[in-house]
């Protein structure tokens, strides 16, 4: 199951898991069709918004089967203000869709992944979120809003949360896909979504069983 796969990076990983004969589950915020997913074989769409505390749809979208790999890549970002002007209230929305929205989905769907042989959870996270690298100064020169550094740091522990409560059963990794060139991404992003998604693929089909893991693909994994 794949978050946030109406466009961007989602899809992309729609794509390729759907060309390496995965079954996928795309879920996207709004019913009206994304293209991007037309016609891709073993692709299911569902709609739901991650911040919603309804989760029937995906939950019937299951049916009851295993869930081998749930991807939490839907994000929310926000403009950069200087401090002063900070919207208090986007902030809140992006923790409610960065970090809140992954937990949602992990407790609908616990059943499923846990009734899985091998299952992992994917949160698709930041290199924004290492509160390690902020403090350092690492992005210092970087415009990124607090709504966004915040949420990513909270997803970050949402994820080693998952990880100490799921240990032995459930393999949780925060994902830093790159500087992916999308509507999301930095000046400097020139990274194609679909590079970080066979990228991704390629963990997710090899042997690597830390958990929980920082992961940045293709590059050295970060400091939390």
């Amino acid at each position: 199951m794949v978050t946030g796969a109406g466009r961007g990076f989602g899809a992309a990983l729609a794509r390729e898991l759907s060309a390496a004969g995965w079954l996928v589950l795309a879920v996207v915020r709004q019913a009206s069709g994304p293209p991007a997913l037309d016609g891709l074989p073993g692709v299911q769409v569902v709609i739901h918004d991650v911040r919603s505390d309804d989760l029937s749809a995906v939950v019937d979208a299951v049916r009851g089967r295993p869930v081998d790999v749930l991807i939490n890549n839907a994000a929310q970002g926000a403009a950069h203000q200087r401090l002063g002007s900070v919207d208090a209230a986007g902030v809140l929305n992006a923790v409610d869709v960065n970090a809140a929205g992954p937990l949602r989905m992990v407790q609908a769907l616990l059943p499923q992944l846990l009734s899985s042989a091998d299952p992992v959870i994917v949160n698709i996270t930041s290199r924004l979120g290492s509160v390690s690298a902020q403090a350092r100064g690492d992005f210092a020169r970087l415009s990124t809003s607090y709504a966004y550094r915040v949420s990513k740091a909270a997803q970050n522990m949402v994820t080693v949360s998952l990880a100490q409560d799921l240990q032995g059963r459930v393999r949780c990794w925060a994902v830093h896909p790159g500087k992916l060139a999308t509507g999301m991404g930095q000046a400097d992003a020139v990274k194609p979504p679909r590079v970080a998604a066979r990228e991704l693929l390629e963990l997710l089909e090899s042997n690597e069983r830390r958990s929980p893991r920082f992961v940045s693909l293709g590059a050295p994994d970060l400091d939390w």
